[in-house]
């Protein structure tokens, strides 16, 4: 391991664009090591505050099974499904993961979301991360930890699909205008009994 990093980032094995158009999503695999990534999701467990998510469906409050962890600098509010929430400050591994998957994808981010999977029967259905206050110029960096599990994209308009295992260690960047022409989910599964951490790096346009 780097002695000058929390985690040795190994060299790009991927990057290859899976989306035919509209879009470009370009996947690292073993991103950090594996052993690397069994202390990540430690320390996250225990030096984050995880929270139920919460989402307004049908005009009505719903916690989720799934726990989630807002991040950011300050002022990133973060509102999705008609729920705000306030970010908590950035830790020492979470900052140190943000700068090399800033130096992957050749941008800058402020805020990361993180969802807690207990298993495969968390998941997450059809949608985009379009809500407003992202900067629509940015793309989106996401680093997994744990379960391997399918993700996949959906085109909005002629409805044809792809999708991939993201697995242990591995980086995905969404680049625009993905969000504009695709959703995406995290597909259920009941053959999936360990948990899984996944990071979504993101850039809030604020006012500071």
């Amino acid at each position: 391991m780097n002695q000058n990093s929390l985690f040795s980032i190994e060299p790009d094995q991927g990057g290859l664009n899976i989306l035919a158009k509209d879009g470009s999503v370009h996947y690292h695999p073993e991103f950090i090591s594996a052993a690397d990534s069994a202390k990540l999701i430690d320390k996250l467990k225990v030096s984050l505050q995880w929270e139920v998510d919460q989402l307004i469906m049908f005009g009505k409050l719903v916690s989720t099974r799934r726990k989630i962890a807002w991040i950011g600098d300050q002022n990133c509010t973060y509102t999705y499904s008609g729920v705000s929430k306030q970010p908590q400050a950035w830790t020492p591994e979470l900052l140190l993961i943000k700068s090399q998957l800033e130096k992957l994808s050749d941008s800058a981010f402020n805020s990361c979301l993180l969802n807690l999977y207990h298993d495969g029967k968390d998941g997450m259905d059809w949608h985009s991360d379009d809500e407003k206050e992202l900067d629509t110029q940015s793309p989106i960096a996401s680093l997994s930890l744990g379960a391997s599990r399918k993700f996949a994209f959906r085109h909005k308009k002629d409805k044809k699909t792809t999708s991939l295992i993201l697995e242990n260690g591995s980086a995905l960047i969404m680049y625009p205008p993905t969000q504009k022409f695709w959703h995406h989910a995290l597909l259920k599964t009941k053959i999936i009994h360990t948990s899984r951490i996944n990071l979504t790096f993101r850039k809030i346009n604020h006012s500071s």
